[in-house]
């Protein structure tokens, strides 16, 4: 069963992405994935973890469609591709309106049709094809490749989930509750009509601790932040998914987060109960879960977590 690691936009200390991409792969992971938000380019920090890694898949997860045109994203994405020696994933995903206008000074518009066009632009530049400009210019071809860089797309909503089933490689929705995963899949299969269905590669917080209080705290704040801090766009697709009434309780800052959340959203605990939410999850139809590691933790915390889930330990069905 494959196993994946991801860190959030939130993990800005380099020494620690060093460390949870060196350390997964010695513990047998299959893939690092490094989110980009606002603060380091995820770019440069994963082309350091290509030359100090030798076997594990490395990607973004995800990088956001508003801060690069689609040339520097394939360009981007070929040159990792080529020194990581064939290892490399371009996750990118919609990203939100405070990333978009916020730091890019771009409108925040049209998403998923924006993250549908993208994507075709990127797949055929590193398919080799030349770049089709709007303003009538002739397009040019990149001057390296091609280059058969898989790309995973992140996706919520059924209209983003459909286009990651038309233009995708693999589908990595977060904060995605595990109950109504085989519906998502379901709406995969019917943007995938014609291709290849997509690898389902859910991102799942991680929240692991042999102190039970711990674990339970550090899940309430992977859903309280992001209900909470990031916008309207979870709150939303859960009320939509059936948890409205969860949802309402934690936005209204209760203090209390219900645990249907906690045991849809994360995987969190001890190590046993952990590795049955995992189990759960490849159930469910996930075929690489990515493990999301919390920001702003100590190495030790960060250790024991990926320990715990290592695939070694992980079930076998």
């Amino acid at each position: 069963m494959r196993l994946a690691v991801g860190l959030t936009p939130m993990e800005t200390r380099r020494e620690v992405v060093l460390h949870v991409a060196t350390r997964a792969e010695a513990l047998g992971y299959d893939a690092f994935f490094l989110a980009e938000g606002w603060g380091h380019d995820a770019s440069v920090l994963l082309t350091e973890v290509a030359t100090r890694t030798s076997r594990i898949r490395i990607g973004t997860g995800v990088l956001n469609i508003w801060g690069r045109s689609a040339a520097q994203i394939a360009m981007l994405a070929t040159s990792l591709h080529e020194i990581s020696e064939g290892r490399f994933v371009l996750g990118l995903g919609a990203g939100s309106p405070a990333l978009a206008e916020g730091l890019h000074d771009v409108e925040f518009r049209a998403a998923v049709p924006r993250l549908a066009a993208m994507t075709r632009q990127v797949r055929s530049l590193l398919d080799g094809e030349r770049f089709s400009p709007g303003n009538g210019s002739r397009g040019l071809r990149l001057a390296v490749g091609p280059s058969t860089v898989p790309i995973m797309l992140a996706a919520l909503g059924p209209a983003a989930i459909r286009v990651c089933g038309e233009v995708a490689d693999s589908w990595s929705p977060f904060l995605f509750p595990v109950s109504t995963l085989k519906d998502g899949i379901r709406v995969l299969g019917h943007g995938a009509a014609g291709r290849a269905l997509p690898q389902v590669w859910p991102c799942i917080p991680a929240a692991v601790s042999p102190d039970p209080d711990r674990a339970r705290a550090l899940a309430s704040w992977w859903v309280e932040f992001y209900l909470n801090s990031m916008g309207p766009l979870y709150p939303t697709r859960l009320r939509q998914l059936g948890f409205a009434a969860a949802v309402d309780e934690v936005v209204a800052a209760t203090g209390h987060t219900p645990q249907i959340l906690l045991d849809e959203l994360t995987l969190w605990g001890d190590p046993a109960t952990a590795r049955e939410g995992l189990e759960r999850c490849y159930a469910a139809g996930a075929d690489m879960p990515i493990l999301t590691l919390p920001p702003y933790r100590s190495i030790e915390e960060l250790d024991h977590m990926l320990d715990a889930l290592a695939p070694a330990l992980a079930p076998c069905t």
